[in-house]
């Protein structure tokens, strides 16, 4: 269920501040992004997985978080986020 290095890399490459950024609030609510859409299908074939369902609920929580900040600190980065992941539809 984890992102392999590759898919890794490319969600990085897109969302990323400037050359050397990997931690950026940007880059982090774009990995959670892809890790939670990665398990919403593995849920679609294992309804019973509840542990992972925590670890995919405290991943959501750590999210809204990152995104309040985003939010709170650069309105325009936020909305750019927002709009290139496809959330808040």
């Amino acid at each position: 269920m984890a992102l392999t290095k590759e898919k890794k890399e490319t969600v990085i490459s897109q969302f990323k501040v400037h050359e050397k950024d990997t931690g950026s609030s940007e880059v982090q609510i774009a990995l959670l992004t892809e890790r939670i859409n990665s398990l919403a299908e593995h849920f679609k074939a294992n309804k019973k997985d509840h542990h992972s369902r925590r670890g995919l609920l405290m991943m959501v929580s750590q999210r809204r978080r990152l995104l309040d900040y985003l939010k709170r600190e650069n309105i325009e980065r936020y909305r750019a986020v927002i709009k290139k992941l496809g959330l808040r539809k």
